[in-house]
């Protein structure tokens, strides 16, 4: 598929067209997400947060997560932390205000989880919640593929 892709490419720029290259990311209809590209599950009072598919797949392989202590406050809308790739070292960024009673320890030894299950084994903290209305300042997920989509167009 790769080289079927890498070829049309090639050829299309031999011809000069244009050609425009869409991956579609997954999104996830349970989770409220950030414009800076976190998601959040919410169970009861616990928050878990990991960055989206979209946010991996444009970071490109992850190499390094720096990980807050347990007991750190987060505020929403401020990093926590950041996600380091071959590409680009991005912040991330807190989708909920409240303490951190976990963080993923896997990540420290396998941080490509974040690309190969962003939503599953790649989260990255667990929160206990202060304010459960921020999660109205959150996108569902309808907003946040349409949101995904305008940002790729601009691109």
């Amino acid at each position: 598929m790769a080289s079927s892709m890498l070829w049309a490419s090639r050829a299309a720029s031999y011809l000069r067209i244009s050609v425009f290259h869409r991956g579609f990311s997954t999104v996830l209809k349970d989770l409220k997400y950030a414009d800076s590209h976190e998601w959040v599950k919410v169970e009861g009072n616990s928050a878990t947060i990991g960055i989206t598919d979209h946010a991996q797949d444009h970071l490109g392989d992850v190499v390094y997560v720096e990980l807050p202590e347990v007991g750190a406050a987060v505020k929403q809308g401020e990093s926590f932390g950041a996600v380091e790739s071959v590409k680009a070292t991005s912040d991330v960024n807190s989708p909920v205000s409240g303490k951190v009673v976990e963080v993923n320890e896997e990540l420290s030894g396998s941080p490509a989880k974040v690309n190969s299950s962003p939503y599953e084994d790649g989260w990255i903290i667990k929160v206990e919640m202060k304010d459960a209305g921020e999660l109205r300042n959150l996108m569902d997920s309808e907003e946040y593929s349409k949101f995904c989509e305008e940002e790729d167009s601009k691109h």
